[in-house]
């Protein structure tokens, strides 16, 4: 696979990482960062792939939240697909496919992403690493429900790690030689381990506070 172009990654550097600032903890630079690697990485393994698609889909994929988190799979479509400068680097049959991938990114969607970009992105958005996932969700616990005390944070996060990673969870794994295939594994041992569990927790949502 070519290289990343330099002026893509200028024009993401500039112009859309900074824009993740406005966003949750959970969502801002750090995790824009770890797609766009994890995107790149697993794109490695096919060498057909476009890398400069590859890079755009990941750091715009969660851009939709400046409009909310509801619909922000469709609003980063619409966002990538009127961008300027995308539109002066791509033909129009790249931003489809490019608008497809970043909608078809988000976990809760239980339908097999549309082109190989899409499985791409969805992969390196789940990056299923438990310290990773606990801290996200504690992130954004506290960001959205302020009220909850440190009980109520625990219950929310215990109940949001198992309707989507539990063995019955939602989330769907759409590379089975991931990373993510071995991980979440290991998650499910996890959440079935109280004391561990609730171990990390405290610790993290310690961090967090302070």
């Amino acid at each position: 696979m070519k290289p990343v172009s330099q002026e893509v990654i200028d024009y993401v550097e500039n112009e859309i990482i900074p824009r993740y600032a406005a966003f949750d903890k959970a969502h801002q630079e750090s995790h824009v960062r770890m797609v766009i690697e994890q995107s790149i990485k697993l794109a490695e393994h096919t060498p057909a792939m476009n890398s400069d698609m590859v890079y755009i889909i990941a750091a715009f994929h969660d851009h939709g939240l400046i409009n909310g988190r509801e619909n922000h799979h469709k609003d980063s479509c619409t966002i990538l697909e009127a961008d300027e400068f995308v539109k002066s680097h791509f033909t129009r049959k790249q931003i489809v496919t490019m608008g497809r991938a970043v909608e078809d990114h988000r976990a809760s969607n239980q339908k097999k992403p549309r082109n190989g970009y899409g499985m791409i992105v969805a992969e390196a958005d789940r990056f299923i690493e438990a310290d990773t996932i606990i801290r996200r969700t504690i992130q954004y616990g506290l960001a959205n429900y302020p009220k909850l005390d440190k009980a109520g944070h625990y219950q929310r996060t215990i109940e949001h790690l198992n309707e989507k990673y539990g063995p019955k969870g939602y989330l769907k794994i759409w590379i089975p030689w991931s990373d993510n295939a071995r991980n979440l594994k290991k998650l499910h041992v996890l959440l079935a381990d109280k004391k561990k569990l609730e171990d990390i927790f405290n610790r993290i949502f310690d961090e967090e506070k302070e």
